[in-house]
């Protein structure tokens, strides 16, 4: 099966540097072929957790000193924290709604993953969600039912938009080896097996349906097989941290029609050429025994977010080269 998004498909990873929501919405409906609504956590309320908090319709959360905590109550309302990110995220989707008026073709939504979600938010009385197998049932599902209303909400306001639902979970692996440190900092939460994990996961992937989804995770080893067993469409990675291992399972995941999102520009340091970015995903998808066709299904990314970029002005620099590094990539599909 082919890439839904043709040859040479490109997006962003979510987060980006500054506070300017509306240049850079207009940046990415411009540069990328898969716009996306962008994250800006230099402002407050404005960072990956606090996204999804404002999402969190059916359960109340507060922000405390050392991050969101549930209050143990059922309305948000209660939660001026929560009100506030809620309305900073309603903003800029007024802002979206304005600058893609008339806009037809994908457009990717980023939440914290239910996983991830887990390990940084605290239950009432302190330690981790994750600790409480019913209360990180109840997160993952509160999650997928905001996320339901998140995506008929944008729908509704750029009706010619193919949404794309992209998971963040950058603390599953250390969940999945039992590393996810307790409130005291002398232990660690007992593991999650990976049935476990496929589980949950599978509740917010399936609620957004027909949505195409995906799940990003910059890892030396990512828990794919996790991703593709949930029911993703796509894995995002970091290409230059992968193992061997990690690869062999990208190989498992492609022949099963999951789209990779490989993330070839660095997030910081030089820019490189555009050939010279894709040079290693080329080489390495030889190695791993894929096709040379497919390489026209795979899409491009810088490495991870890029809010630690030095400047918007070099942040835009590496979603611009993008385009050509993925357009030499669609010839080289081609040859």
């Amino acid at each position: 099966m082919s890439s839904p998004f043709g040859p040479a498909a490109t997006t962003g990873m979510g987060s980006l540097p500054g506070e300017d929501m509306r240049r850079w919405v207009s940046v990415v409906l411009d540069v990328v072929s898969i716009p996306f609504l962008p994250e800006l956590p230099a402002r407050p309320y404005g960072d990956m957790v606090s996204r999804a908090a404002g999402l969190l319709t059916q359960l109340a959360l507060d922000l405390q000193p050392a991050g969101w905590r549930l209050t143990g109550g059922s309305d948000p309302r209660a939660s001026l924290d929560q009100r506030r990110a809620r309305s900073l995220l309603l903003q800029d989707l007024d802002i979206l709604e304005e600058l893609a008026d008339g806009y037809s073709g994908p457009l990717k939504l980023q939440v914290t993953g239910p996983w991830t979600l887990a390990a940084t938010v605290e239950l009432p009385r302190g330690d981790k969600v994750l600790a409480d197998h019913g209360a990180r049932r109840d997160l993952a599902e509160t999650l997928a039912y905001g996320l339901q209303e998140h995506v008929a909400e944008v729908r509704r306001r750029v009706p010619g938009a193919e949404l794309v639902v992209q998971l963040d979970e950058p603390a599953l692996p250390a969940v999945l080896a039992g590393a996810v440190p307790t409130a005291s900092g002398w232990s660690k939460h007992r593991s999650v097996d990976g049935p476990g994990a496929v589980d949950l996961l599978s509740r917010v992937v399936e609620a957004v349906a027909p949505a195409i989804t995906l799940v990003h995770c910059c890892a030396a080893r990512p828990p794919i097989e996790v991703f593709r067993k949930a029911g993703a469409d796509g894995v995002a990675v970091d290409l230059a941290l992968l193992t061997e291992a990690a690869w062999e399972q990208i190989a498992f995941a492609v022949e099963a029609d999951v789209t990779l999102y490989a993330g070839v520009i660095p997030t910081t340091g030089e820019i490189p050429h555009p050939e010279r970015a894709a040079e290693p995903l080329t080489r390495r998808w030889s190695e791993i025994g894929l096709s040379t066709p497919s390489l026209a299904d795979v899409v491009l990314t810088p490495a991870c977010g890029l809010a630690g970029a030095p400047s918007p002005a070099d942040a835009r620099s590496r979603l611009e080269v993008l385009r050509p590094a993925a357009e030499f990539l669609a010839e080289t599909a081609q040859a």
